[in-house]
């Protein structure tokens, strides 16, 4: 009898848990952010992470689908080993049909496991070009680091005449990508690379490389870099005596940069945004303006956008009485021709990727001043 009474109450109390739970999950549409939210890269993570929030703020406040968007997030810490982690808890545990990836080495480990799971990745901030080449499962919101020097190149030789570029690149397969360009379009374009410093990736410390980039007489310095590694070579080129122009790709969008004294006139290439140019852009840009206190850059588009390209697809689905999962969210896509997005309209390329105008921007310690625009590059 007693047997009797303690399974009895045991089946009680998994029925009660059942009744508890299921509400909460009958109630939510939930998508998973795999983004570093600790460590040297975590101011990625915040902005990516808030941008995505507002819209996620935007698609409840009007009532986009029939339940709740929550948003899932889990710290991949700016590296493969734990992106890796994180992905395989919202995949295996959190059991969500679309994720929020970012950086190139990170997306690089994760599309595998995205992609035997039927789970998209979006990605909005890594740039290597070898990201189009990552499976069905894989897609960018943001143009590629090949379309960025394709941009880049022939305005740095041929408009301003710096014919001589010394490059440094981290040592991850992000850097590694923007030196395979560099080398390809500026010969290209008549200017020559004279010389190529590659830095580990956990350094801080640039006096040495310093001395060499004077050594090798540049017109102009790439920096190849993220995070605060970015900041800091920065910084220690300017306190070396290294005075040619600084010029980085679309992470030199980030405040540890474009706050820097020392960044002052930088150039770096990234999408062009009207931020007053239609009703979705305007929304966002006020929206954040009035939280964080500044103008929003590319990245703040990017993962605004990569959350409404999922709210869209589930909205579809939605209407046609079909799951929102990973695969229906990868037709509906395909069948998808144009996304009305922050920064106009959106269209995927039959590999995932996207291509969008692009702008060449000065540091100012502001948003960035743009020096030249709409550049369509593919």
């Amino acid at each position: 009898m007693k047997l009797q009474r303690l399974a009895g109450a045991l089946l009680g109390m998994a029925v009660t848990c059942l009744i508890c739970t299921a509400p909460a999950i009958a109630q939510d549409i939930r998508f998973g952010a795999n983004l570093p939210m600790s460590g040297p890269n975590a101011e990625y993570g915040e902005l990516f992470s808030s941008a995505a929030a507002i819209a996620v703020e935007h698609a409840n406040a009007d009532k986009m689908l029939s339940k709740k968007l929550v948003m899932l997030i889990e710290d991949s810490q700016a590296t493969p080993q734990g992106g890796v982690v994180a992905m395989n808890k919202l995949v295996s545990v959190e059991k969500v049909p679309y994720v929020l990836s970012a950086f190139t080495g990170v997306s690089k480990a994760i599309a595998p496991v995205g992609d035997k799971a039927h789970v998209v990745s979006v990605n909005g901030g890594g740039i290597g070009p070898d990201l189009a080449e990552l499976g069905d499962y894989f897609w960018n919101v943001i143009p590629l680091v090949n379309l960025e020097v394709l941009a880049l190149a022939p305005y740095l030789v041929k408009e301003r005449g710096w014919k001589k570029i010394a490059l440094l690149y981290v040592d991850d397969p992000a850097g590694e990508a923007i030196k395979k360009e560099l080398d390809i379009h500026v010969p290209k374009n008549g200017g020559t690379m004279v010389s190529s410093l590659q830095v580990p990736r956990a350094s801080q410390q640039f006096s040495g490389v310093a001395a060499k980039v004077r050594e090798s007489q540049p017109d102009a310095v790439f920096i190849a870099s993220f995070g605060t590694q970015q900041a800091q070579i920065v910084k220690q080129l300017r306190d070396n005596g290294v005075k040619q122009q600084l010029v980085g790709y679309s992470a030199f969008s980030s405040p540890t940069v474009t706050q820097l004294p020392e960044a002052r006139g930088a150039l770096f290439p990234t999408q062009t945004i009207n931020w007053e140019g239609d009703a979705v852009s305007q929304r966002l840009a006020r929206d954040w303006k009035a939280k964080k206190n500044k103008d929003p850059n590319a990245y703040v588009a990017n993962y605004y956008n990569a959350v409404m390209v999922f709210v869209k697809l589930a909205q579809a689905l939605e209407k046609s009485g079909q799951p929102i999962t990973g695969e229906n969210l990868l037709k509906q896509r395909k069948a998808t021709g144009t996304f009305d997005v922050v920064g106009g309209k959106m269209q995927f390329l039959p590999n995932g990727t996207v291509s969008m105008p692009l702008g060449i921007y000065e540091i100012d310690g502001g948003a960035g001043k743009l020096v030249k625009g709409n550049i369509v590059v593919k």
